[in-house]
C-alpha cells in the first residue's frame, strides 16, 4: 500500500492532483504522460494507480472537486431563508468566483471533457445537470412568485449565464483590471437585469 505522504508534508492524492492540474493546464491533458505527473508529484506510478487508477481518473477528479464545492455552496445558498432574488444573485456570483478561483480546473475540464471515458463523461454530465437544475429552480421560483419575468424561459437564462462562465478561461487574467468579485457582481447583475419583471 502506498504511503500517505511519500516524503512530503502534503498527502499523496493532493500532490498528484496538484501536479496533474499544473501539467494539464500548461501542456494539455493529451500531451501529459503519467510519468510526467508522478515525477512532478515526487511519487511512484504505483502511488498514482493506488489512489486514482488512471490518468482519466485524475482528469475526472480535477473537475469533480470543483463541482462538489460549487454544489455544496449552491445548496447552502438555495436552502437559506433569504428572498429568492438575493439567493439567485448570490448563487450567480458564487459560481463565477469559485470558477475564477479554480480557473485551471475549469479550463482543463472544458478543454478536455471530451477525453473522459464514456462512463465518466456520463457521470460528469449528470453532476453538472444536477447543479444546473438547482440553479434553474431558483429562477423558476422567482418567476412563480412574480419577482422575475416569465418572458425568457428559465433554461435559456441558465444557458446564458453558464455560457459566459465557461469562457472565463479564455479572457480572465488575475492581473487584469477586474477582481474575481467584480466580474462576479457584473455577471450576476446582468443575469438579474435579464429577469426583471
Amino acid at each position: 500500500m502506498a504511503r500517505t505522504t511519500e516524503g512530503d508534508a502534503k498527502p499523496v492524492p493532493q500532490r498528484l492532483l496538484a501536479a496533474a492540474t499544473r501539467l494539464f493546464a500548461d501542456q494539455g491533458y493529451d500531451r501529459t504522460s503519467v510519468q510526467e505527473i508522478v515525477e512532478a508529484a515526487g511519487v511512484t506510478k504505483g502511488a498514482l494507480y493506488h489512489y486514482f487508477g488512471s490518468k482519466d481518473d485524475l482528469l475526472h477528479e480535477v473537475y469533480a472537486r470543483l463541482l462538489r464545492l460549487q454544489q455544496e455552496r449552491l445548496d447552502a445558498i438555495a436552502d437559506s431563508a433569504a428572498p429568492v432574488e438575493r439567493r439567485l444573485r448570490e448563487a450567480a456570483a458564487d459560481v463565477v468566483v469559485t470558477t475564477i478561483d479554480n480557473l485551471d480546473d475549469a479550463t482543463i475540464f472544458f478543454r478536455s471533457m471530451h477525453q473522459l471515458s464514456p462512463e465518466k463523461h456520463k457521470q460528469v454530465r449528470a453532476e453538472r445537470r444536477r447543479y444546473h437544475e438547482r440553479f434553474r429552480a431558483l429562477i423558476e421560483e422567482g418567476q412563480e412568485v412574480g419577482v422575475f419575468s416569465r418572458d425568457t424561459p428559465a433554461d435559456l437564462v441558465v444557458d446564458y449565464h453558464f455560457g459566459s462562465i465557461h469562457h472565463l478561461g479564455a479572457w480572465y487574467r488575475p492581473q487584469g483590471p477586474l477582481t474575481p468579485r467584480e466580474v462576479a457582481d457584473h455577471l450576476a447583475d446582468l443575469l438579474l437585469r435579464a429577469l426583471r419583471a
